[in-house]
């Protein structure tokens, strides 16, 4: 069986196309093991960790860091026996980039990963044991074939399908950051690259002289000769140019964001209505369910009430967990609840699945959950597919409210604003009270202003006294 095998970008869901490579976890000469992460790849929909396909020893890295790769395309070769001895090859001295033909033993001691639908049994995306189908932890078996864009070039491929670089002229980054030499971290060396400064000149004034962010700023601040547009990347101080402006790409999760709100925006007919309540029994509700043994370790949020609170009134209000499909309406028995949350690659709408059939404890870890991956960046595409209904809590920014605008697919979306005292009038007379406002968008085609105002009132029913609420409702 041949040794070395290229392992091609998968198609990491939904058919997608191509990712960026942001970091890679291991360098040439390393050996990994089976399912080791070996790369961090940025997707349309999240930053996501491929792991390894096969064990063995890393006999080259093709594409840097910073890269976009269309799906399929080689990304590393591993040489599954590295025990074996060495490998006979013509390829030395030559770059990723430029090959020549591959010499008859060498293309004899090679095997390409084989396109999807005919691995090897037992690998990830191929045929298991007892007919199931190996796949990337958390995306689940593709469906559908992924597109691919026109090439750029049209110039015919090469004769030889097989590239091998030998590990002597391969330029790679290794997992703890040091390569050529030089110690820092994949987004330093992403800053570097845009601002133009060459790492191996600088000093470094981090742990263990590696060099920090700031160590590339201010080497690049008298640069004469400084571009005149300076990019930056997620969670940086902004970089500006000559011209003093500064310019962002748009990709990645900011692309998807952006192309799915203009699509829905302008397809799904949107009306909003808003609900002021009282919501200070909620809050003293929290209080006491904070002070239960059991739940001293949960986080426990005013969110966690109004999630219960849209899973109750979608039972009573089917329609509303709803999406539309041009001649028919489809209506969901199950609740895949989103939670919109803003990250360093801009929004993300994650989803529990079958948030309804959760009791109020697994409701409250599974939001933790989701809130934390989020934040870490870890969120997988599997997690954000399939969303049925979505919330977006606006008011841990301090804002009242908002319009929002439904996520594709889905029929209903609510803004939860900002818990605030105001004066409110509260059995005859003003008092100081907690009140929050709702904002719920849904489309128009589907759900109509006496649907959208009665479920819209039931969430607020809920938020006013939950306790009573359960006990009605439930």
């Amino acid at each position: 069986m041949s040794r070395i095998k290229e392992f091609n970008l998968p198609d990491l869901g939904e058919g997608l196309t191509e990712g960026e490579i942001l970091a890679w976890l291991v360098k040439v000469g390393d050996t990994i093991e089976l399912n080791q992460p070996i790369v961090e790849v940025e997707t349309a929909k999240a930053a996501v960790e491929i792991p390894a396909k096969w064990a063995g020893q890393v006999q080259a890295i093709f594409h840097p860091e910073g890269a976009t790769v269309e799906v399929g395309t080689p990304i590393i070769a591993i040489d599954t026996d590295p025990g074996a001895g060495p490998v006979e090859q013509s390829t030395t001295g030559a770059s990723a980039t430029d090959l020549p033909t591959p010499s008859a033993a060498s293309l004899a001691a090679v095997e390409v990963a084989p396109t999807e639908g005919a691995v090897e049994p037992g690998l990830i995306g191929g045929p298991a044991p007892g007919g199931r189908t190996a796949v990337l932890v958390g995306y689940g078996p593709r469906t559908t074939a992924a597109k691919r864009r026109p090439r750029k070039s049209s110039a015919p491929a090469p004769t030889a399908p097989v590239r091998v670089v030998p590990a002597p002229v391969q330029a790679t980054v290794p997992g703890n950051g040091r390569s050529n030499g030089v110690l820092a971290k994949p987004p330093v060396r992403k800053l570097a690259k845009d601002l133009g400064v060459d790492l191996s000149t600088l000093t470094g004034s981090g742990p263990s002289g590696s060099i920090t962010r700031e160590d590339v700023q201010r080497a690049a601040a008298p640069a004469a000769t400084a571009p005149a547009t300076v990019t930056t990347v997620a969670g940086s101080t902004a970089s500006f140019g000559t011209d003093r402006e500064q310019r962002i790409p748009v990709k990645g999760v900011r692309r998807l964001t952006a192309e799915n709100m203009s699509r829905s925006a302008f397809t799904a007919p949107h009306v909003t209505e808003f609900l002021t309540v009282d919501v200070t029994r909620a809050m003293k509700a929290l209080d006491r369910l904070r002070e239960r043994r059991e739940w001293r370790d949960v986080r426990v949020s005013p969110l966690l009430l109004v999630a219960k609170a849209v899973l109750l009134a979608v039972r009573r209000h089917p329609m509303v967990n709803s999406s539309w499909a041009g001649d028919e309406i489809i209506v969901k028995d199950y609740v895949n609840l989103g939670i919109a949350a803003a990250t360093e690659r801009g929004l993300i709408v994650p989803n529990i699945k079958d948030a309804g059939r959760l009791p109020l404890r697994e409701l409250a870890d599974a939001m933790t959950d989701l809130v934390q991956t989020a934040k870490a960046g870890k969120t997988s595409p599997a997690d954000m597919s399939g969303g049925t209904l979505t919330i977006t809590n606006v008011g841990v920014f301090g804002v009242d409210t908002g319009t929002p605008i439904l996520p594709p697919g889905e029929s209903a979306i609510l803004a939860f604003g900002a818990v605030r005292q105001q004066p409110w009038v509260h059995k005859g007379k003003v008092k100081p009270r907690l009140v929050t406002t709702l904002g719920l968008s849904f489309d128009h085609r589907i759900i109509d202003g006496e649907l959208g105002s009665k479920f819209l009132r039931d969430v607020g029913d809920f938020l006013t006294d939950p306790e009573a609420a359960l006990l009605a409702w439930t």
